[in-house]
């Protein structure tokens, strides 16, 4: 029962990310707080306290929902027992194989910092672009647009093999493109804090735009359009922080306001069965393989995007959207009451 009980504890204070905070007040060794490490040691409790605090004011304001939070919960438990250090051995494994194969060396100086965070960034946009674009790879990141409202818990809702594949393909273009580890590992950190922060509910933060912030790199706001289910809003806004990539290849969107934010996925679905939010997208291949006409058309929809059919009646993004803004465009536009010719 007492290993239970520690190990239990040990995951809370993994989870909270203060592990290294309380080390430092343990020892009395508070010069590590002026390392690299130790800065990492105060702010990776930040989205945490975040989260507790979006939780608290929730409840607070009778507003909160157990619904809400539960699945992603459901998933962060799954994948500590499953898929712990999957990941970190991804990343190792493609530094080790790919960095004697980079372009040129690059240092931990500011110009090559910034540098590497754009070519981090377009890294990022791949991975994220192909997990919506790839039947596959969508099967792997739909459990993390599988929840119906927004909120910090969000972040921790991932199927475990995601971040192994995005790992991959993030880390072999940032090495192979010169970016070194202890500068990857740096910029790794801040998109994931910040990653995890745009993730923040309505309950926290109403209007998510961050004033002029909103011109200026991806906030809040642009990522809950990147979780929306609206026509409009499908296959947007892919990266994480800078929106260059998005603005380069066409994908970038404001959110509007006078049109509300659904969220969720498009196919029907049961948000509170841990198997369909985990395996569902899966089940749906598996199903839609096995009855497919010849090897063709097998394969075929397991690299189209989602919604692809051999029959022709495709449901994708590209279509659906395509379908929403004909409609926009062919409806008229009612005259205020005033302007009316009676």
């Amino acid at each position: 029962v007492m290993v239970v009980i520690e190990t239990v504890f040990r995951e809370i204070l993994g989870f909270l990310g203060i592990t290294q905070l309380i080390e430092i007040c343990k020892t009395g060794n508070y010069k590590v707080l002026l390392t690299l490490n130790g800065i990492f040691s105060v702010i990776s409790p930040l989205v945490p306290f975040l989260l507790l605090l979006e939780i608290g004011r929730a409840v607070f304001y009778k507003k909160f929902k157990i619904e809400d939070y539960k699945m992603p919960f459901f998933i962060f438990v799954a994948n500590r027992f499953i898929s712990r250090f999957i990941s970190i051995a991804a990343v190792a494994f493609c530094i080790g194989l790919l960095e004697k194969y980079a372009l040129f060396n690059t240092s931990l100086k500011w110009y090559w910092f910034i540098y590497g965070y754009v070519i981090w960034e377009f890294s990022h946009f791949i991975y994220h672009y192909y997990g919506h674009k790839v039947r596959l790879f969508w099967c792997l990141h739909s459990t993390h647009h599988a929840p119906q409202t927004m909120n910090l818990s969000v972040t921790y809702a991932h199927f475990f093999l995601e971040a192994p594949y995005a790992d991959v393909i993030r880390t072999s273009i940032c090495i192979l493109m010169g970016v070194n580890p202890p500068l990857l590992f740096i910029i790794m950190f801040i998109d994931g804090t910040w990653g995890s922060f745009i993730h923040v509910g309505e309950n926290l933060i109403k209007d998510g735009r961050l004033g002029f912030l909103n011109r200026i790199i991806l906030t809040p706001s642009h990522h809950r359009v990147h979780h929306a289910k609206n026509p409009l809003y499908m296959d947007t806004n892919f990266c994480n922080l800078l929106n260059i990539w998005d603005k380069v290849f066409g994908t970038f969107q404001h959110e509007k306001r006078d049109m509300e934010i659904e969220y969720g996925i498009s196919r029907e679905m049961n948000p509170n069965n841990f198997l369909d939010v985990y395996f569902g997208e899966l089940y749906g291949l598996w199903k839609d393989v096995r009855k497919a006409p010849g090897i063709k058309n097998k394969l075929l929809y397991i690299v189209m995007p989602p919604g692809w059919s051999h029959t022709g009646d495709h449901k994708t993004a590209k279509v659906v959207k395509q379908a929403f803004l004909e409609q926009v465009q062919h409806t008229p536009v009612r005259q205020p009451v005033a302007d009316q010719v009676i």
